[in-house]
């Protein structure tokens, strides 16, 4: 399934409003029966998050991490207003009853919306 008209049109205007306007939302999505909850955050901030974790090994580490910055500067740069991928921060990802995975750490998130079942606003605590 999966095809471009088969995203959620609100999901994809928060997702439209984080990458252009930083807004940030507590969000928590259902994909494919995993229950995946975080804030949203833009495109930028999620390849500037990954180029800052692997930037200071070796030569490679260093190119990949240069990519990744590039990567999120051309994606500011354009005007193109179709959004196909949610991103997230502090993530966690719940799959039936078990702790969520990762269960510690500031953890970023890439999805395609066309993917996402279904979403409520809020994140989910697992703090009794």
């Amino acid at each position: 399934m999966g095809s471009e008209s088969s995203k959620d049109s609100i999901l994809e205007f928060f997702t439209h409003a984080s990458n252009k306007h930083d807004f940030a939302l507590d969000i928590t999505l259902n994909v494919n029966g995993a229950l995946i909850t975080g804030t949203t955050i833009s495109a930028k901030e999620y390849f500037d998050t990954l180029s800052d974790s692997i930037g200071n090994g070796n030569d490679v580490a260093q190119k990949l991490s240069e990519k990744l910055a590039d990567a999120g500067q051309s994606l500011e740069n354009t005007g193109d207003s179709q959004t196909n991928f949610i991103h997230l921060k502090n993530t966690k990802v719940y799959l039936g009853d078990s702790k969520p995975t990762p269960s510690q750490g500031k953890i970023v998130w890439r999805g395609k919306l066309s993917d996402v079942d279904g979403f409520f606003l809020g994140k989910i605590s697992n703090s009794k």
